[in-house]
């Protein structure tokens, strides 16, 4: 069964959606809304399956004016970080690639309070 729901949308991501459904040749914008939602879905997924010791990669992308919005994450979560890149991109970006081996619950939390962070513009935890 299929129901019809109403959402809000910025007309900046309005756009961007119109935008992939132009260039990736979706039938309307409801089937990017619900491709975006499977591939969410799927990837939360993945995380939960996530037990015991793991090893993941984490990667984010802030603006460097926001650096010490994530310097006390990282200092509470140091004891998974194994090795930890930070790169200065062009337009005041900064890339933080981190490899991160110990408990699955605490890599977890610590992908979780970078994502939730307002001030971070991309987040993905990648498990190999």
């Amino acid at each position: 069964m299929v129901k019809i729901i109403s959402m809000s949308l910025p007309e900046e991501l309005l756009a961007e959606i119109e935008g992939i459904e132009k260039s990736v040749g979706f039938s309307g914008r409801s089937e990017v809304i619900r491709s975006g939602l499977r591939l969410l879905i799927e990837d939360l997924k993945e995380k939960e399956k996530l037990k015991g010791h793991a090893e993941c990669i984490l990667v984010f992308v802030h603006s460097k004016e926001h650096e010490e919005a994530f310097i006390k994450a990282k200092h509470r979560h140091e004891d998974i970080i194994n090795t930890q890149v930070h790169s200065n991109l062009c337009n005041d970006k900064c890339l933080e690639v981190f490899v991160l081996h110990g408990p699955a619950e605490k890599i977890k939390s610590f992908f979780s309070e970078i994502r939730r962070n307002k001030r971070s513009e991309y987040a993905k935890l990648i498990v190999p």
